[in-house]
């Protein structure tokens, strides 16, 4: 009897991941949490450029941006799912599954850049290499995701 009850409990996952309701509920909660972390992003955003605006866009500024872009673009994705997955050619699909992962990346790499030309100005060691590194990371990054998104495309044309 125990046993049944616990291989019973185990297909707890199988009932969610069947169900189109569940499904549902679960996308509309994480669009929301995405879409909660996009607006105190842009929030803070608007914030910082109306007490400094003189200063342009700063990193911090970008960061925030960033963020905002990532979360807002994530919120998409999960409220319009089934949209997303319908998107034609598969190259469209590609792009805008992949383009929050990739703005995650330069966000967070842009936080590095940010702590390491604080490092190098305390330390009074010149950051002219540092943004130069910055770019050229996230070009190859980007270049490798162009690259692989054209594979996969070539790849579902041979299979259709």
């Amino acid at each position: 009897m125990v046993a049944y009850k616990l291989n019973d409990a185990a297909h707890w996952w199988d009932q969610v991941n069947e169900s189109p309701v569940w499904q549902d509920r679960i996308f509309h909660v994480l669009a929301g949490l995405y879409g909660i972390v996009a607006v105190v992003a842009l929030v803070q955003l608007v914030r910082i450029q109306l007490r400094v605006p003189e200063y342009g866009w700063t990193t911090q500024k970008v960061f925030h941006f960033l963020n905002f872009l990532v979360n807002g673009v994530r919120s998409f994705i999960f409220v319009f799912r089934r949209d997303v997955q319908q998107l034609q050619p598969a190259i469209f699909q590609h792009i805008l599954l992949d383009l929050p992962s990739l703005a995650f990346f330069t966000t967070y790499a842009l936080l590095v850049l940010f702590w390491a030309e604080i490092y190098y100005q305390a330390r009074a060691v010149p950051t002219d290499g540092l943004r130069l590194s910055f770019f050229t990371i996230n070009g190859f990054v980007y270049a490798t995701q162009v690259q692989d998104a054209d594979i996969d495309e070539e790849e579902s044309k041979r299979k259709g």
